[in-house]
């Protein structure tokens, strides 16, 4: 089976309703499938927000200042109300905003929760390398390199203060 190429949309045709916004890693396949998952249990409810934060548009300030490191650490989910959720709970409750709870339920229980928790931190410490990219320093400089050429392909052709 392979890993579906779709990149999920990070609009919503209800964002006013969202309950949790999922910041998600759009250049991970394991996430993308992932995320498509979710938006199919979502089913255009609108009930769930997703935020690729690999979107060189991706804004910490829109997404309770969690910036593009820190996302790709671990995940993240901001709540409605501004609270930030990180790690196993984030799945938790998005699979509970989606009334599929159940099947997280589990990773609630005293001996499997930390289990789980601590599978979480490993999966996620090997995350990169075990979906075949960069580590987290390359990857950052990657994405500062993008960027800084972003910012002058923008800037060509504007007259600068000083020139003639």
């Amino acid at each position: 089976m392979t890993l579906s190429a779709t990149k999920p949309s990070s609009q919503n045709p209800k964002t006013s309703d969202w309950k949790i916004n999922l910041l998600y890693d759009g250049a991970c396949p394991l996430c993308v499938r992932e995320v498509n998952f979710l938006q199919k249990k979502d089913a255009g409810r609108g009930l769930v927000k997703f935020t690729d934060i690999a979107d060189l548009d991706y804004s910490p300030e829109e997404n309770g200042g969690i910036d593009f490191e820190t996302a790709m650490g671990r995940i993240h989910a901001v709540r409605a109300d501004g609270t930030i959720v990180k790690n196993v709970a984030v799945f938790r409750e998005v699979y509970d905003a989606l009334g599929i709870g159940w099947m997280y339920a589990p990773t609630k229980w005293p001996v499997i929760g930390p289990v789980v928790d601590k599978l979480y931190d490993l999966w996620a410490d090997w995350r990169l390398s075990m979906t075949g990219r960069p580590d987290l320093d390359q990857v950052m400089a990657e994405r500062q390199a993008k960027m800084e050429e972003l910012n002058e392909r923008l800037n060509e052709g504007r007259c600068r203060v000083g020139e003639t």
